[in-house]
């Protein structure tokens, strides 16, 4: 008899938006002449050249529209977790996005970002760098629905199914060098859209980094979608990624750049505060930030407080990274 154990980081299908609202949702598009992607007849070529868009000019409503044709993405099964999804609606509008405000209710302020057409990046230390259009992009990766933990450093998290595809599916594509020992990642700069990149005092772009090691971890996720449908702007719209087991500020949005390095970036909060913020940013409930206690966190929308996990329950498949690094500024 084949007993199959579960994996921390899955959790249970009955949390999962039911599909008849997905369902419905297609048929709508479909009867207001969205149709099928046309990304996602694109083949599986490599990217040795620059690709280019594939918008046909497009208005940016119909590239979104068309993006939407391809949820619901196929379901990453057996999926238990201690937790139910948090309420759309206190998601949606509780959202970390310096580029447009320090406050949280930037939601509204964060649809001045025009998503569509979207350019990505991919240069350093690969065998060719190239540029490709994000519905490109997403057209040739392997696409899945999972449902995280979110833990952010501010002692608050949160429970969403997160739409996208492997950050290793895209490593691949990129055909990294020997060189390359990290993945350097880079927002959009656009102050005349985004108002908080107008303070000079922030090193902008955003700028994140992982190590090639975490960057193909299995957790290590890039985010097209949420709970359901294509992610909205103040989630990082159309490109952000997600590594469940680091705090939130290591999930950088909006992303247009990845850059494969030999050294190791300094990160946006890094740079600003690196007394506070460090490089790995690994949730750990034993290891305070300077002016708080991670010992615990406030679950959204419920009011209540949990004790917070190491790796924020991730320590599985996460803690044979960090092997020999003990002594190291892990944490922060």
């Amino acid at each position: 008899m084949l007993i199959k154990r579960p994996r921390p980081w899955e959790i249970s299908e009955n949390h999962v938006t039911p599909e008849h609202v997905f369902l419905n949702r297609r048929s709508f598009l479909r009867h207001t002449g969205a149709g099928i992607a046309g990304a996602a007849v694109l083949g599986v070529a490599g990217c040795g050249e620059a690709a280019e868009t594939a918008s046909g000019g497009d208005s940016e409503a119909q590239l979104t529209a068309k993006a939407a044709e391809l949820f619901p993405y196929p379901k990453n099964t057996d999926i238990p977790i201690d937790r139910p999804l948090t309420d759309e609606e206190v998601a949606s509008t509780y959202n970390n996005f310096y580029e447009f405000g320090s406050h949280k209710r930037i939601s509204r302020a964060a649809q001045a970002l025009e998503t569509r057409p979207w350019r990505i990046e991919i240069k350093g230390d690969v065998e060719s760098p190239f540029t490709i259009d994000v519905d490109e992009l997403i057209a040739r990766m392997p696409l899945e629905e999972r449902i995280y933990r979110h833990r952010c450093v501010e002692a608050w998290s949160m429970t969403v199914p997160w739409s996208g595809f492997p950050l290793a599916a895209l490593v691949a594509m990129a055909k990294p060098t020997s060189s390359a020992r990290y993945l350097k990642m880079q927002t959009f700069l656009k102050p005349s859209v985004a108002s908080g990149q107008k303070q000079s005092w922030y090193p902008w772009p955003y700028t994140e980094g992982l190590t090639l090691a975490e960057a193909t971890n299995e957790l290590a996720f890039l985010v097209t979608g949420i709970y359901g449908k294509p992610l909205p702007e103040q989630f990082g719209s159309p490109l952000r990624l997600a590594v469940p087991w680091k705090y939130g500020f290591k999930s950088i949005k909006s992303i247009v750049r990845f850059e494969f390095t030999s050294r190791k970036p300094v990160s946006f909060w890094e740079e600003i505060q690196p007394s506070e913020y460090g490089f790995w940013a690994n949730v750990n409930p034993e290891v305070p930030h300077p002016r708080w206690s991670q010992a615990s966190e406030e679950v959204l929308g419920t009011g209540r407080r949990v004790p917070t996990l190491l790796f924020n329950g991730y320590a599985e498949q996460v803690a044979g990274l960090y092997k020999g690094l003990e002594g190291q500024k892990l944490y922060f």
